[in-house]
């Protein structure tokens, strides 16, 4: 991959979600793929922090039956849409693969938990740019649910989940993106 190739990549990656997904299952083979560049993010004194929990094929049922329970039992009648009830419920059912996004912390804590957090998100920014290449669409998303799934996702002690990235092929065109110009984010001194 060249240089122009790489800009690409980085400045075609977007955000799909699940109503755009198309009943097509990923490969295993891509999905360990994409976990693989994930594992290859930057991490201060080799922490490696990232945990992943793949929901895929029959186990997206069992996601999607926790997060829409978790949602009717959590969220006060007045407050209650059925309409997010049912994009809950559905959105796992969509998905090529959902993948819990965990961060297990350093037993000795030699590092602030803010670089934990971002190593993990570096590897979540490989796991983005990876299904962008192979024309997967994919976010991050994280509910409240998801946020408290430690009994649901099994989760050890120390380790916390930070979100659910979805992810499924599509048939979207390319999408324009929108960037404010990095000259009124930079200061040269």
């Amino acid at each position: 991959m060249n240089t122009e190739q790489l800009n690409k990549l980085i400045r075609t990656r977007r955000s799909i979600f699940p109503h755009s997904y198309i009943d097509r299952p990923i490969p295993r083979e891509i999905i360990e793929q994409i976990l693989e560049n994930a594992n290859w993010a930057p991490t201060h004194r080799m922490t490696e922090p990232w945990r992943f929990i793949v929901f895929a094929n029959e186990s997206l049922t069992s996601l999607s039956q926790y997060m829409s329970n978790w949602y009717k039992e959590n969220t006060p009648s007045e407050t209650f849409s059925e309409k997010k009830y049912q994009k809950t419920l559905k959105n796992p059912l969509r998905s090529g693969a959902v993948i819990a996004i965990c961060m297990q912390r350093d037993a000795k804590e030699r590092v602030p938990e803010w670089e934990e957090i971002a190593a993990v998100a570096c590897a979540v920014q490989n796991m983005w740019l990876s299904c962008t290449a192979n024309n997967i669409g994919c976010y991050w998303s994280s509910p409240r649910s998801i946020l408290e799934a430690d009994i649901f996702l099994n989760l050890n002690e120390g380790e916390r989940c930070l979100g659910l990235f979805y992810m499924g092929y599509h048939n979207l065109p390319e999408l324009p993106g929108k960037r404010k110009p990095i000259a009124d984010k930079v200061i040269w001194k």
